[in-house]
């Protein structure tokens, strides 16, 4: 019998809500108030995330960011930092219980990451999974070179024509899984690499140029302009023919959207955003 899982689209909202909406839909999840959910968001403004562990004032120009007129917020996942401008972003949140969830991280990404290739897929696009077979591959991922997500191939990640096309992260905490990540519909590869730190210039150059060969954005490769609301259709009925799931709306209660109120505070404040 096909399960049922609950499915949010919570449109264009500020870094800190949106943060504070993937924690709390995991609350809830934890709590057994609602079932496993997919949620799509997009950002407003354009953001620059940066993963829990990262050094933020030595990996990040901040003055950079505020010129450029960016949002910054910090993950409660791990990785590298991204530029959420014109992508769709997916959260998937289910019990580390679910039957149909590996309990390693990296089969539990290859399971989610389903609903992301068959909406590739539905987009017509021939993509597949990166496993890093080399042992130069799988040491590269233990040490990444840069700070800027998306310049390497994790395991399971999603590519097209052996270029990155989905960069996603992933953490368990309260007996769920939370997975989210960037679906990038275009890129700023010059704005991006403006706001970190390297120690010259001509390290700035080489990992830009290796991030160009190893990143793509979907309309770098389409043939037509694809855009956010065919992204959204396409990933949903990814989701459901990937994960074999029906889709059913969640409205959140009155009390659950006051949690999220509540988080939305956390995300501001500066004893989150520089804790490292």
């Amino acid at each position: 019998m096909t399960e049922t899982w609950h499915f949010i689209n919570t449109g264009s909202n500020d870094p800190f809500y949106n943060m504070a909406m993937d924690e709390a839909l995991l609350n809830f999840v934890s709590r057994g108030e609602i079932d496993p959910v997919i949620r799509f968001y997009t950002w407003d403004p354009a953001t620059l995330s940066v993963g829990y562990f990262q050094r933020l004032t030595k990996e990040i120009d901040i003055d950079k960011v505020t010129d450029k007129g960016y949002g910054l917020v910090r993950r409660q996942t791990g990785g590298r930092g991204v530029l959420h401008d014109k992508e769709l972003t997916y959260s998937v949140i289910v019990p580390e219980s679910h039957p149909n969830m590996p309990k390693t991280v990296t089969e539990a990404y290859r399971v989610i990451s389903e609903g992301l290739l068959e909406g590739f897929k539905t987009l017509g696009f021939n993509a597949s999974f990166a496993i890093p077979r080399s042992k130069e591959e799988r040491s590269k991922l233990k040490q990444p070179r840069s700070a800027v997500c998306f310049d390497a191939s994790s395991w399971y990640e999603l590519v097209v024509e052996g270029r990155k096309i989905a960069g996603s992260a992933q953490m368990r905490q309260k007996g769920v899984i939370l997975q989210h990540g960037s679906l990038l519909q275009d890129i700023d590869i010059d704005d991006l690499f403006d706001m970190f730190i390297f120690k010259n210039d001509r390290l700035k150059e080489k990992m830009k140029q290796a991030f160009v060969d190893k990143a793509v954005a979907i309309n770098d490769i389409s043939d037509r302009y694809i855009t956010i609301d065919e992204m959204e259709s396409a990933f949903e009925s990814g989701f459901k023919k990937g994960l074999n799931i029906n889709l059913k709306p969640l409205e959140l209660t009155p009390q659950q959207n006051d949690e999220v109120e509540a988080l939305i505070e956390k995300y501001k404040s500066s004893e989150w955003t520089y804790r490292k």
